[in-house]
């Protein structure tokens, strides 16, 4: 697979995830996906994005940066956003917050099959 194939799918699954769009997330993440070294699975992981956001209704992924070197891609995702509770253990509870998150994916047959994600906890820890 080409970068530019690569990106283009990887675009098209950030944009599934900004709509919500739970029913097609699986032409984009594999059913066995690993998160962070973890067997969660499509449904797993379907259920982990369903519960960010419940937790943080306004969220939207924005792409800052975006490498691609086949079959890997790596990300820097932006988020600002209002938390209505707890967010990773830190008590937002509605407050208007910036972060960031570092990600790295793993394609296999076009599809997400590993994400290693981190994110920034104390860039959010210093705004509340």
């Amino acid at each position: 697979m080409r970068h530019g194939q690569l990106s283009d799918i990887y675009r098209s699954y950030i944009d599934c995830l900004n709509r919500q769009d739970w029913v097609n997330l699986g032409q984009f993440v594999d059913d066995n996906v690993h998160y962070n070294e973890r067997w969660v699975g499509l449904a797993g992981y379907r259920e982990m994005l369903e519960g960010d956001f419940r937790a943080i209704p306004d969220l939207y992924f924005n792409i800052e940066l975006l490498l691609s070197d086949p079959p890997r891609i790596a990300s820097r995702l932006h988020f600002d956003c209002t938390p209505t509770g707890s967010l990773f253990g830190l008590p937002v509870n509605g407050k208007r917050i910036q972060f960031d998150e570092n990600v790295f994916y793993e394609f296999a047959d076009g599809r997400i099959a590993r994400v290693w994600s981190i994110i920034d906890k104390a860039a959010i820890a210093d705004q509340i």
